[in-house]
């Protein structure tokens, strides 16, 4: 089997460490991710703050074979993202001639100013990512692939770039509901997990009309581990009368 390839998300901004702006660019990209086989293995939040931005960019590209940042390429004084992968790569930082043309060509004179242009500077030698939105492009050094924070815009960049990555087998999963609360089955998936270490087990608690309950997502590339865990399981659920259900 393949090495299975992996990616980090840095999510970058104040607005969403204030609690003011929800992101949900996390799971969209986790979910295209799996499609192709990239395992998404960490995820950040830092602020607005070179040093912090830039700290994270080192440790996660020499971790992963992806990282993917959203946020911070705008044209506003806090959107410093550009000017931090540089100094994370120790690049030059400027106007893209053809970023630059792209915002020329599609603002009118009138409106062309400094605050836009900013959305033109990238590192030195940045391969640009296309925005079909806005048209402000994203761009891509070396492992580092950097994303817009506004939800439309960064899945249509994404898209973009999606067919030039690189995946791995792809990543499959099974789940079973078990109406039982968690520390009832946690001996037991504590065993399941340990026999089938090519997999991933996880355990989400809930309760629904009253009832408490546990589904647990069985999740890897391994489909023999991932039908035996499951069958385990499910074993487990009817030798106590627990009640199941399969989940999509």
């Amino acid at each position: 089997m393949s090495e299975q390839p992996t990616a980090a998300v840095l999510i970058i901004g104040n607005e969403i460490l204030s609690g003011r702006t929800q992101d949900v660019n996390l799971a969209h990209i986790a979910r295209e991710l799996g499609e192709i086989g990239v395992r998404l293995a960490e995820a950040r939040v830092v602020p607005d703050i070179e040093a912090e931005i830039v700290d994270a960019l080192n440790a996660l590209r020499r971790r992963y074979t992806y990282v993917f940042t959203t946020g911070g390429i705008g044209p506003t004084h806090d959107d410093i993202t550009s000017a931090c992968v540089a100094k994370a790569f120790g690049l030059p930082f400027g106007r893209h001639p053809e970023a630059e043309r792209r915002l020329l060509a599609y603002f009118p004179p009138e409106k062309v100013n400094a605050a836009r242009m900013r959305m033109a500077e990238t590192p030195e030698g940045a391969e640009l990512i296309d925005n079909p939105v806005s048209i402000a492009p994203g761009f891509r050094v070396e492992n580092v692939y950097v994303l817009a924070g506004v939800p439309a815009i960064m899945r249509a960049m994404f898209d973009g770039i999606k067919a030039r990555l690189k995946g791995g087998p792809r990543l499959k999963s099974r789940s079973l509901t078990l109406f039982t609360p968690e520390g009832e089955v946690a001996e037991a998936l504590g065993k399941i997990q340990q026999d089938h270490a090519g997999i991933d087990i996880g355990s989400y608690p809930f309760t629904r009309d009253g009832r408490y309950g546990t589904t647990i997502v069985f999740r890897g590339t391994n489909q023999t581990q991932l039908d035996s865990g499951y069958a385990r399981l499910t074993a487990w659920a009817l030798e106590r009368g627990v009640e199941t259900k399969a989940e999509a």
